[in-house]
């Protein structure tokens, strides 16, 4: 590996820490699904951070950022862009929507119905955008970071598992030590803050660190570890829809991202094991699935570390 790919990560990380206060797992976690290409849900409690630490990881990019605040009201045009008659043309012309950004931070998505939700299916997963028979392309890189609030009901619709298949990564931000939140309350706004970051990589940068996860050394012992962790999600006596081929596809992917993270070219048993949760645990439907989201997910959880603990690792 590259010793500047890793003092590059490393800047990115640091970078966005000078927000996010004591939370580097979880930015590292961040970073991790931004090197695999992947797409992130935060999601977690009233004032934890979620849009802090979206705006301050988009910040530390040198690409162009939107912010989509989703509402009950919103349509799928609002998301994607709209064709208006050009009056002295009499063509009709396509005005891109705020989807066309190489990082869209979708907070509270669980705000808007279903109907514009789905609007981001084809762009999370194809990296298009399809208006009135016309494929439009997304810029390069992508990722959408959206937010959600897991105990707020009135106003809310419930993300389809088609939705959440499409998020590579499921992040907890959780409450910071004590000392951590004496500075936040001493800072009053974050917003200064976030304003005064400087990118800490450019887009093409990027991009390279993107393509140089592929590299990284995955053994057979550990792809086989991956598959079995994955497959016994179906067979769970508590499971009623196990992860996918996506779902393999995803662990294996962000498996390579924190060996790389870490300064690692291989990836070891330890890399699936910490990310088995966050990849997978989303992408689980459980029988005994209820109205309350924080306990569901916590039962997800709670299944996919037990069937961690219960698979051999490789030596």
């Amino acid at each position: 590996m590259r010793q500047e790919s890793v003092a590059g990560i490393q800047r990115l990380i640091d970078n966005v820490e000078q927000v996010m206060f004591g939370k580097r797992d979880v930015v590292k976690l961040c970073v991790v699904g931004l090197l695999a290409r992947g797409h992130l849900l935060i999601e977690d409690v009233p004032g934890i951070g979620k849009t802090t630490l979206a705006q301050s990881l988009a910040r530390s990019i040198d690409c162009s950022f939107t912010r989509i605040q989703f509402t009950s009201d919103m349509l799928p045009s609002d998301v994607l862009g709209v064709s208006l008659l050009n009056p002295k043309t009499n063509d009709f012309e396509f005005r891109r929507g705020p989807i066309f950004a190489s990082v869209v931070l979708a907070d509270e998505v669980n705000r808007t119905p279903p109907k514009t939700q789905s609007a981001l299916l084809e762009a999370m997963s194809e990296y298009t955008v399809s208006m009135d028979g016309v494929t439009h392309q997304l810029p390069q890189p992508f990722m959408v970071i959206a937010t959600q609030n897991p105990i707020e009901y009135e106003g809310t619709y419930v993300l389809p598992e088609s939705q959440l298949d499409r998020f590579l990564l499921r992040v907890d931000i959780g409450y910071p030590p004590e000392s951590d939140e004496i500075r936040i309350m001493r800072r009053h706004n974050p917003l200064r803050a976030i304003a005064a970051l400087k990118p800490a990589l450019t887009a093409d940068a990027l991009l390279a660190l993107q393509d140089e996860v592929n590299s990284i050394t995955v053994e057979e012992s550990v792809q086989q570890y991956i598959l079995k962790i994955v497959r016994a999600t179906r067979e769970h006596d508590q499971v009623r829809l196990g992860a996918s081929p996506r779902g393999a596809q995803a662990l294996y992917e962000t498996s390579q991202a924190r060996a790389m993270v870490e300064g690692r070219d291989f990836v070891t048993p330890d890399d699936v094991k910490a990310l088995a949760t966050p990849t997978l645990a989303h992408r689980v439907l459980v029988k005994s699935r209820g109205a309350d989201l924080a306990a569901a997910a916590q039962e997800r959880e709670r299944i996919v570390r037990e069937i961690v603990n219960d698979i051999k690792v490789p030596v």
